[in-house]
C-alpha cells in the first residue's frame, strides 16, 4: 500500500518504512506525528481523494531536525559597480514512514527503539593470560630502548660519516 501525501507545498509518494526530507513540521525526535493531507491512497483498489481523502492519514517518527545545504543567490549588475550577496539554508526534517492509516484510525506502531553501540572488549581479555604477559614484556624492551636512545645524544653525539664519494668519471682513449 502506498500514499501521496502533501506537506509544505510538495507531493510525495510514500511506502511504510521509507525515510524522507521535508520542510520543518513541528515534532521531538523519536516523537510520531500524523500528516494529515493524503491525495491518494494506493493499493489494489486505489482512492483518490477530491482534494483529500478523508479520514486517512500518514504517521511517521521524526528522525532528526537539520539544515539543508547553503545555497547562495548572487546578482551582480556589470559594469554598474552594483553587485548582492545573499545566501540561506532551508530547515529540514527528516521522517520515517511507520504505517498508513485510513477511516480514521489512530498510530499503532510507537517509535523504533535507538541502537545502543556495542563495546568490543579489548584484545587480550579472557582466560588467555600468556599473551598478556608477553606484550608486557614486549612493551618494556621497546619503552626500555626508547630511554636508552633518548639518553645516549645528551651525554655524547654520535660521529657523522661522510658523505660517500663517487667513482671517478672514466676517460677517453685516445689514439696516440
Amino acid at each position: 500500500m502506498f500514499a501521496v501525501i502533501k506537506t509544505g507545498g510538495r507531493q510525495y509518494r510514500v511506502v511504510p518504512d521509507d525515510v524522507l526530507e521535508i520542510g520543518k513540521i513541528a515534532g521531538e525526535v523519536g516523537t510520531i506525528v500524523q500528516l494529515g493531507e493524503v491525495l491518494v491512497l494506493g493499493g489494489d483498489t486505489p482512492v483518490l481523494g477530491a482534494p483529500t481523502v478523508a479520514g486517512a492519514s500518514v504517521a511517521a517518527e521524526v528522525l532528526q531536525h537539520k539544515r539543508g545545504p547553503k545555497v547562495i543567490a548572487f546578482k551582480k549588475r556589470r559594469r554598474k559597480h552594483s553587485k548582492r550577496k545573499r545566501g540561506y539554508r532551508d530547515e529540514i526534517t527528516m521522517l520515517r514512514i511507520t504505517e498508513i492509516l485510513a477511516d480514521g484510525k489512530a498510530p499503532t506502531i510507537g517509535p523504533r527503539p535507538k541502537k545502543e553501540k556495542v563495546v568490543k572488549p579489548a584484545e587480550g581479555e579472557g582466560s588467555d593470560e600468556a599473551p598478556k604477559a608477553a606484550t608486557k614484556k614486549a612493551n618494556s624492551k621497546k619503552t626500555s630502548a626508547k630511554k636508552a636512545a633518548a639518553e645516549a645524544p645528551a651525554k655524547e653525539a654520535p660521529a657523522k660519516k661522510a658523505p660517500a664519494k663517487k667513482p671517478a668519471a672514466k676517460k677517453a682513449k685516445s689514439d696516440d
